[in-house]
């Protein structure tokens, strides 16, 4: 599955507690790129192949919210959907408690404040 990872940093955006209001978008080569700022769609646009290339093996664990290189993960699927977990069992097992939650929050479907909480954190 998918999730909204910023192309620039490499940062998770629901880790980070930006919504889809919130986030920069870029369309690059007729797709359609999330940014955590401005600075780093700034930075995207000045050498966006490479961070393309940088980034383009990232995966972010449905519950903690880590991102990793998809070769550090494991896989599970659930409702014919493949979703990469960081090697942590625990991460699995807390997902399979509740995981109508964890699909929602990977893709930006609820109000996931962020590892900052209400607060202003990170680029914003």
């Amino acid at each position: 599955m998918e999730t909204p990872i910023c192309r620039a940093c490499g940062c998770s955006l629901v880790r980070l507690g930006i919504s889809q209001e919130k986030a920069v978008s870029y369309y690059y080569n007729e797709k359609q790129y999330w940014f955590c700022c401005d600075g780093c769609l700034e930075l995207f646009k000045s050498q966006a192949e490479q961070l393309l290339h940088e980034t383009s093996d990232l995966v972010v664990c449905p519950v903690c919210l880590a991102e990793k290189p998809i070769d550090a993960t494991v896989m599970h699927s659930f409702n014919s959907m493949k979703f990469n977990f960081c090697r942590c069992p625990y991460c699995l097992d807390v997902f399979k408690q509740n995981q109508e939650y964890y699909i929602k929050r990977l893709a930006w479907q609820t109000d996931y404040a962020g590892i900052f909480g209400e607060q202003e954190g990170c680029c914003h």
